[in-house]
């Protein structure tokens, strides 16, 4: 239902907002940021039950507690980045988008390093 109703709040925005974007380019900006606000808060409500399931899957098998973290800020990382980018991208700073899903990418890259050692250590002890 939460899909249904961001759907709908999209479409109304972008109606209103072509409809102020001749007139008044500020207030298109504005209603887009304020409609990309409210679904956002929509993605939140479902990331919490998202959160609640790789918790429980990671209590089902033997994974670090530390990696599922990791994970989940991932996740959170990559939808910040993307809207904010979008965001950007429909204002015309297309450069500015850019440098943000470049930050995104390297800080995601950062995070997930003591992943990447760890699945190299497993690699390693197999090989000896």
């Amino acid at each position: 239902m939460t899909l249904f109703k961001a759907a709908i709040l999209g479409i109304c925005a972008v109606i209103i907002a072509l409809g102020f974007k001749s007139v008044k380019g500020e207030y298109s900006s504005l209603i887009s940021l304020a409609a990309g606000g409210i679904i956002f808060s929509f993605i939140l409500v479902k990331m919490d039950s998202m959160i609640q399931v790789i918790r429980q899957i990671g209590s089902y098998i033997s994974i670090n507690e530390q990696y599922i973290g990791i994970l989940i800020r991932v996740i959170g990382i990559s939808y910040i980045c993307e809207f904010s980018s979008a965001l950007c991208k429909d204002a015309g700073y297309a450069s500015i988008a850019s440098q943000i899903e470049m930050a995104g990418k390297l800080t995601i890259l950062v995070m997930s390093m003591p992943i990447i050692l760890a699945l190299l250590d497993t690699v390693g002890s197999f090989l000896q």
